[in-house]
């Protein structure tokens, strides 16, 4: 493909990282199930490094023609942001089943739990200690991440580089306290249902913290390469987009698992 396109869509050029993508989420999945059943990693392990390596390559590729080639034109950028907004209303509808699950068993807690909730015999964290903490963590890196965009629209180089480094650094203190407070956890994601939904909702928020902070510090580096300018940083935006949405998550987390459910 050419740098001239007579259309106002985006035609990408052919690609393996899609079929290297399914094929390593599949290996993944697989590899899981035999780590859970016979606790051997190799197969998990395999399917991780092919994940890696295909994320790394189809960013880089992106990365090219949305910097170097010129082919994300402002048509372009409105689908990719559609996207975006879809992909996150999809992770919404994705929380809310672990929410129903959740407000469907403590509202009318059934007798097999004891009729109380929490369930007997579950000793819940106090929403004051480290949960309050985690939660100040994050509404200071919905702070610091707003700071970057507004620097970034200014063309304010060194501010946006600070601002981003101080939003990566609360994201990985916030993992850090969260796998300290899974290490101390009193009951196991085995404990009745308390346990599993409490696991699964705040587990799945964690991986979505991990994954936002892989793309921010992603950003961070682009935009030390000088990939953003402020009128073309999508790849900052949908970043920051994703950001706020995992701030707003772990405030409903917060607020009903940890402070009203217990």
């Amino acid at each position: 493909m050419t740098n001239h396109s007579n259309h106002p869509f985006h035609l990408v050029n052919q690609s393996p990282w899609p079929i290297t993508g399914a094929m390593g989420a599949m290996i993944l999945m697989t590899g899981l199930i035999k780590w859970f059943h016979m606790f051997n990693i190799n197969l998990m392990m395999l399917g991780i490094s092919i994940m890696l390596l295909t994320m790394i390559q189809w960013w880089r590729d992106i990365t090219r023609e949305g910097t170097y080639q010129g082919l994300h034109t402002k048509f372009v950028i409105k689908g990719l942001q559609w996207g975006m907004i879809l992909f996150i209303i999809s992770e919404v509808f994705f929380f809310i089943s672990f929410f129903w699950a959740f407000f469907h068993s403590s509202l009318s807690p059934t007798i097999e739990i004891g009729s109380s909730w929490p369930p007997l015999g579950i000793n819940p964290f106090n929403p004051l200690q480290i949960p309050l903490l985690n939660t100040a963590i994050l509404l200071a890196s919905g702070v610091t991440i707003t700071w970057a965009h507004h620097s970034l629209l200014y063309n304010n180089f060194n501010q946006t580089l600070q601002a981003l480094f101080y939003t990566i650094m609360l994201g990985l203190y916030f993992t850090i306290l969260q796998a300290y407070e899974y290490i101390e956890a009193p009951f196991t994601i085995a404990d009745s249902i308390y346990g599993a939904s409490f696991f699964m909702a705040t587990g799945f928020h964690g991986l979505h913290v991990i994954i936002g902070t892989t793309f921010l510090i992603t950003c961070f580096f682009r935009h030390f390469s000088l990939h953003f300018s402020s009128w073309h940083h999508f790849g900052f935006e949908a970043a920051a987009w994703y950001w706020h949405f995992v701030d707003v998550v772990w405030l409903f987390l917060y607020i009903s698992i940890y402070w009203w459910g217990s």
